[in-house]
């Protein structure tokens, strides 16, 4: 069983930043440009989420916390 499921910074940090900074700008730009970017946006939070399962974590429920975490950072928290 999981024994810790907190968050710390580390692997997949930064490529969680790029990915919430293009999603957060894509909502800025009409048309297909939208989809492209938010597309490449999902992209890069493929390398957080191979770091969760190959730890054996459950990849959708730590991925939804750092999500929040660069939120609250963005928001001067």
């Amino acid at each position: 069983s999981l024994q810790n499921d907190s968050v710390v910074a580390g692997g997949g940090a930064i490529e969680m930043e790029l990915s919430k900074y293009l999603r957060d700008y894509s909502r800025t730009i009409p048309g297909k440009q939208q989809l492209l970017i938010g597309a490449y946006a999902k992209a890069l939070e493929i390398i957080p989420r191979q770091l969760c399962d190959n730890a054996g974590f459950d990849a959708t429920n730590i991925l939804n916390k750092l999500r929040a975490k660069h939120a609250q950072v963005g928001q001067g928290a």
